[in-house]
């Protein structure tokens, strides 16, 4: 009978084979397994370069689809305006939320020396911006097809940006027809990235190899401190969602908490939000009773523009790596990323975690003058903290729905709702 086995369970299956190879390699003998490992780094490398080639023209599309993609939506009507707003304001608060309490996680752990050694024997960390004026300066590229080539991401974003807000100046004919351009470019770097992806677990496995010949069990305590710390971070994000759909809407727990269970329950077998879409629509519409044109309309935009949890991996991954590498991370860099974050969260909303996880945690990472080799041992790991990850997103979508909703309910203000659907009526 054939297994078929999804994309995640395949790079997790590469992975556990290649972490059980490099822990028996050194029973070979010394000279077989340095040439092993030495072997496996080539490999291993060449498959991350096939997903860092795509980096550039993905991210780029991205932000200028997804920039664009949100300023329609927010000029849509006030309710939509209400929900691009909390939006931004709670991928805002979890940015920080994960820039403030991942190292505060991983400061009860001591990050093993072999393991260290390990991970900088295969990569090079690039050297930090020195210097707050420097790193200001940097910023904006005087060239952009010269950042593009270099590969600095952080000025390319920050070109990609003023291009997004820039392309919604000009005639609404020829900008649909730029961004169903640059729409179509990421559509097809998607593609080359799935091709890449389908020989995961062997670019895992070789990825992986190295490290732990040289790290030994380290290297399985250093991916468990991860994986506890994101699914921590994930359950935060979930709790502090119950308290801010209470406290904020107004909404009973014990009404809202069951009504929601079923939709949760969606989310964590299929780990897709946009499956979990249905199931969303409704606990907010039968069981809450939410209004329809509400409902209506910020679910299907939460669940194409809103993933709460996104900006809280991008800098959960990029603090593991500072912690794992003993760097100390500066203020000024730190803010930057936090919002980087928010901004690469909102263009990747939509796409496959798996094929997007380098193109949105890489800039992150790279402006912080991190490393981005780990990044592709990180990937094969993915499987269970996803899980946590879609049930937040999903609690987020709701929560939203609940917050909008509940304000234009006639205690909080039924004739902004009203307003809104005026023209409809006539």
């Amino acid at each position: 009978m054939k297994l078929n086995l999804s994309a995640p369970w395949r790079i997790l299956l590469g992975l556990l084979a290649g972490l059980l190879i490099g822990l028996l390699s050194p029973s070979i003998g010394a000279e077989w397994s340095s040439n092993l490992a030495a072997g496996a780094k080539v490999f291993g490398g060449l498959w991350l370069a096939g997903l860092q080639m795509t980096i550039v023209p993905l991210v780029v599309c991205m932000l200028i689809v997804g920039v664009n993609s949100a300023t329609n939506a927010a000029t849509s009507g006030r309710v939509a305006r209400k929900a691009m707003l909390w939006f931004l304001l709670l991928l805002t608060l979890a940015s920080s939320y994960a820039a403030l309490l991942a190292p505060v996680f991983l400061s009860f752990f001591e990050p093993s020396e072999a393991l260290i050694n390990a991970l900088r024997a295969g990569s090079t960390p690039p050297a930090p911006p020195s210097g707050l004026l420097l790193w200001l300066q940097q910023l904006v590229p005087t060239n952009a097809i010269k950042a593009a080539a270099e590969g600095s991401i952080v000025p390319l974003v920050v070109f990609a940006l003023c291009f997004a807000f820039a392309l919604n100046r000009i005639e609404a004919k020829r900008r649909a027809m730029l961004v169903e351009f640059c729409q179509a470019i990421a559509d097809t770097m998607i593609v080359i990235v799935n091709g890449v992806l389908w020989l995961a677990p062997i670019g895992v496995a070789c990825l992986i190899l190295p490290v732990a010949a040289e790290a030994g069990a380290a290297v399985l305590g250093a991916l468990g401190i991860y994986i506890a710390m994101l699914c921590c971070l994930y359950l935060g994000i979930i709790i502090a969602l119950y308290a801010y759909v209470r406290l904020g809407g107004g909404e009973t727990l014990s009404r809202y908490a069951p009504a929601i269970l079923p939709a949760q329950m969606v989310a964590a077998s299929t780990q897709s939000s946009l499956a979990s879409l249905p199931a969303m629509m409704d606990a907010s519409g039968k069981t809450l009773g939410y209004p329809a044109n509400v409902v209506g309309l910020v679910l299907p935009m939460a669940v194409s523009l809103f993933r709460i949890t996104s900006p809280v991996q991008y800098m959960a991954v990029a603090t593991f790596i500072a912690w794992a590498f003993g760097i100390d991370l500066a203020l000024a860099p730190l803010i930057l990323a936090t919002l980087l974050a928010v901004v690469i969260s909102i263009g990747s909303v939509g796409l496959p975690g798996q094929a997007i996880f380098m193109g949105t945690n890489l800039p992150v990472t790279h402006s912080l003058g991190l490393p981005v080799e780990p990044l592709g041992l990180l990937l094969a790991v993915d499987l269970v903290p996803d899980m946590f990850a879609t049930v937040a997103n999903v609690s987020g979508d709701l929560a939203v729905t609940s917050r909008v909703a509940r304000t234009t309910q006639p205690e909080g203000g039924i004739a902004d709702l009203v307003r809104d659907l005026e023209p409809t009526k006539r």
